[in-house]
């Protein structure tokens, strides 16, 4: 990504953050999560970004160890948290040894293949200790922000289907699956503010970006309310795979 395309993308982000409650409701569900884990020693974070989350989460672990290819993201992940282990390797190339009682793959099976999903999961569910949790978070792609991206791109992400394929492997890897709605709503009373971040959201990887004309035009027509106001549901999934305790 160009320099520029990265600040444009970043300043787009921002905008998102500041008229979504995706953060405060994903904190909350992970605070949920962390008091049921039986151990709190190791916290995984693969693809943590900026460390928005990490930040948040660190303080309950001994240990917590990141991989995040980015060079940029890396540098802004040790601002936010210095205390942690941060690896730059991809996960299939990442060499760690780590046994991790929550490991979290947050928002980044978007820039992962397809075909490379379980095998991705697979491998990061392989750093879990016994009885430990690996939370994988995509967008419900039911909700509006990914009608959008549909019938722009022609993408759909679906953990409903990774579920069913990774329900499919051996025994022994995985021995519990369960699927959490996590709501989150996007809300502005600005059209450009809107209109960045409907082309956030479009920034799909391996596909064409639309005319910002006709994101407006979408952005109006389906995104605006009686009163006014730009609303975007994005309620997360979050899907939970435990790992056998023995």
């Amino acid at each position: 990504m160009l320099r520029t395309e990265e600040d444009a993308y970043r300043q787009a982000f921002t905008r998102f953050l500041a008229g979504t409650d995706e953060k405060s409701n994903t904190h909350a569900y992970l605070r949920d999560i962390m008091r049921q884990l039986p151990a709190r020693r190791v916290l995984l974070d693969v693809g943590p970004a900026d460390g928005t989350t990490t930040r948040h989460l660190a303080p309950y672990f001994e240990r917590t160890v990141c991989i995040e290819p980015s060079e940029p993201m890396r540098r802004a992940l040790k601002l936010a948290c210095p205390q942690a282990e941060v690896v730059g390797e991809p996960v299939m190339e990442a060499g760690i040894e780590v046994r991790a009682d929550l490991a979290l793959l947050s928002h980044v099976l978007y820039y992962v293949p397809r075909t490379q999903w379980v095998a991705t999961v697979s491998r990061i569910m392989q750093w879990l200790a016994p009885g430990g949790l690996l939370l994988v978070l995509l967008q419900n792609p039911d909700d509006a922000c990914m009608r959008m991206v549909r019938h722009f791109t022609g993408a759909r992400f679906d953990l409903r289907e990774l579920a069913d394929e990774l329900a499919a492997l051996p025994p022994g890897l995985i021995s519990g699956i369960e699927l959490d709605t996590v709501p989150a709503c996007y809300r502005s009373s600005d059209l450009d503010d809107t209109v960045a971040v409907a082309g956030f959201h479009l920034s799909v990887p391996g596909t064409t970006t639309p005319r910002r004309e006709a994101v407006e035009a979408y952005v109006r027509q389906h995104l605006r309310n009686r009163e006014g106001e730009y609303v975007l549901h994005h309620d997360q999934h979050a899907l939970r795979l435990q790992r056998p305790a023995s």
